[in-house]
């Protein structure tokens, strides 16, 4: 494990010097690169340096207590030892999980999109709330929210919402968001009283660059139509909103929050690009997943993971059996103790994996 480190430790010193490079600073693009690994380098880097002044506190203590010095020195070295010995293995397990190469998606910005899936009304309810739930969480983490693309439902909510999250690690946090979340509660349509059953599909696609997938124009149909979205007169009597089909694959992005109609075709080549990028990521998490047999990391859409039941206040992850009493704060978008968990169950997997690297 040293010599890892210490190879982590030569290249920080690396990035170091070149962040600080006139010709790196001016190239942007690099220099945010460089600043990404410059920041994960350092959270190794320090763990490094924990971990040497803890085998280094051992070495220092068991020498003591073989020379034989004063008892009151043993005392202190056998304390030293002792404190040294309980970290050592806490920390280990920490650097081991940073060890293990990241998912190169996981710094990604997402498209997010929301359906109303099986009960009516109530589901495009549901979806409206899963989207300020969403919204919330963002908020939250300092991400900034940006819809592209909605259609209202009759009785509020969203038959379906896109949306775009930026920020840091941002795929990272929300993949696993990604499948049927099922809703169980009263509707407001509801005169008997009775708990319906509704959901709502949530997909989350890592935002791609154009170096990532290349889009030929001429696979490209492009559709100009009016928007039926808020936004004014401007919006509506415009033909500013853009419909982008992927002939070979039949994959349609369309975009309409924008007055003009240069930034929704933007948007809407973004959106594009996004859902190409992630149809060959999808089929990458299925055949790692098959090998993994993982949990959370299926890539599977279809699943359903989550249930909101909302006469017992309860939230369940089906995934890892987890159930939170407490679904007023997580519809308020207090999501973190959920994805933390999912993050826990992925990171232990990869330790599994890993155990043969160290």
């Amino acid at each position: 494990m040293i010599d890892k480190l210490n190879i982590i430790k030569q290249r920080f010193d690396e990035v170091s010097d070149l962040i600080i490079q006139p010709d790196i600073i001016q190239d942007q693009k690099r220099y945010v690169q460089l600043n990404k690994e410059y920041k994960d380098l350092k959270e190794l880097v320090d763990k490094r340096k924990a971990y040497l002044e803890l085998k280094n506190n051992i070495k220092e203590a068991e020498e003591i207590l073989s020379a034989g010095a004063e008892e009151e020195m043993i005392e202190m070295a056998k304390m030293q030892l002792d404190e040294a010995k309980e970290a050592l293995p806490e920390l280990e397990e920490e650097i081991k999980l940073l060890l293990i190469p990241k998912d190169p998606e996981d710094a990604k910005d997402v498209v997010m999109e929301i359906r109303a899936g099986t009960g009516g009304d109530e589901a495009s309810i549901f979806a409206g709330d899963l989207y300020r739930m969403y919204a919330k969480y963002c908020e939250s983490k300092g991400w900034k929210t940006n819809i592209i693309d909605l259609n209202e439902g009759t009785s509020g909510g969203y038959k379906e919402i896109h949306f775009e999250v930026t920020g840091e690690d941002v795929y990272g946090t929300l993949k696993f968001e990604a499948g049927v979340h099922r809703v169980q509660r009263v509707p407001q349509t509801e005169t008997q009283g009775r708990v319906h059953t509704s959901a709502a599909t949530v997909m989350v696609l890592p935002e791609a660059e154009d170096f990532d997938v290349h889009v030929d124009p001429k696979d490209v149909r492009i559709d100009y139509f009016c928007s039926s979205g808020p936004g004014g007169q401007s919006v509506n009597t415009t033909y500013s909103a853009v419909r982008l089909t992927h002939i070979p694959t039949g994959i349609v992005a369309q975009c309409q929050d924008e007055k003009s109609q240069h930034k929704n075709k933007d948007k809407a080549f973004r959106v594009l690009r996004s859902r190409l990028y992630d149809m060959e990521l999808q089929k990458r998490q299925e055949e790692d997943a098959a090998k993994r047999n993982s949990q959370v990391s299926s890539g599977d859409r279809s699943a359903k993971i989550r249930t909101y039941n909302y006469p017992q206040g309860r939230v369940t992850d089906h995934r890892i059996g987890l159930t939170l009493y407490d679904l007023q704060n997580i519809m308020n978008g207090d999501i973190q103790k959920i994805i933390d968990e999912l993050m826990l169950v992925e990171n232990t997997e990869k330790l599994k994996e890993a155990s043969e690297i160290f």
